[in-house]
């Protein structure tokens, strides 16, 4: 079972968490609104978000996630929703019987892969490296299959369309020389990065931008905590950050003892 479910998905999980949560009236959930900044006032911490509001607490749990990394080449930003994915577990089945690409070399990428092969015409995998970075059991599962065409050493400079993607513009990294790819869909699936701007010069942060913390979900500013994908703890998954999610709640709670 994975976490006391046969299968569970990333949403549907998330959901029940809600659920849960609605059931403590002293809990108030706050949605449609962004963090902007959290800073440090009168030995407490204040929280601002995007619609103005300012939040005051003694203790702070940062488990904000990452976020896709994007391409940064011209078209990816025009055409997102329309043809430009970061999910392919979320929006492969709006690509059956089209042409798709799959930019990207590591696990994430060959998954996004397994994914679509299955409900695309075509999936080219495409990788500005001579070689996949993936595990060899993730390979295992693209090899020969007659849908999939991997495009080694070469990567994309632009995306093109018109109101949707019609195509990709890739370049060799042996020979520079361009051309263009026809396809309907593009899924980006190159890393992530963690979303840590809110806390920039708060808290350390370690060259990725992750929040470093030690086996208590400490910051190195006491009372802020921190657990999930945008801290330094390993294995980026969400049974992990789970539990590191609890670790931050016992640890803030005993903070809490101690301080007040």
């Amino acid at each position: 079972n994975y976490m006391g479910y046969n299968y569970i998905g990333g949403q549907e999980l998330t959901d029940k968490f809600r659920a849960q949560m609605e059931q403590f009236p002293l809990v108030d959930i706050v949605v449609s609104d962004s963090v902007e900044k959290l800073t440090s006032e009168n030995h407490q911490f204040a929280v601002a978000t995007g619609s103005g509001r300012k939040y005051i607490g003694k203790t702070v749990i940062v488990a904000s996630g990452k976020r896709s990394r994007p391409l940064d080449v011209p078209g990816e930003r025009d055409f997102v929703g329309r043809g430009v994915s970061y999910c392919a577990t979320c929006d492969a089945p709006l690509f059956k019987g089209k042409d798709v690409a799959v930019i990207g070399g590591g696990n994430s990428a060959l998954e996004a892969v397994i994914d679509l092969m299955g409900i695309a015409n075509k999936v080219y995998l495409i990788e500005k490296s001579p070689g996949v970075k993936a595990d060899p059991i993730i390979t295992g599962k693209i090899e020969g299959v007659e849908n999939v065409t991997t495009l080694l050493s070469h990567r994309v400079t632009e995306i093109q369309g018109d109101s949707v993607v019609t195509g990709v513009v890739l370049e060799s990294s042996e020979t520079q020389e361009r051309r263009e790819l026809a396809v309907q869909g593009v899924f980006v699936e190159i890393g992530l990065l963690p979303n840590s701007d809110f806390v920039t010069g708060l808290v350390k942060l370690n060259e990725w931008n992750e929040i470093v913390v030690d086996c208590l979900c400490q910051t190195n500013v006491p009372g802020v905590f921190a657990a999930g994908d945008v801290t330094t703890v390993p294995e980026k998954q969400i049974g992990v950050a789970v539990g590191e999610g609890t670790k931050a709640v016992l640890s803030a709670y005993k903070y809490l003892l101690m301080n007040t």
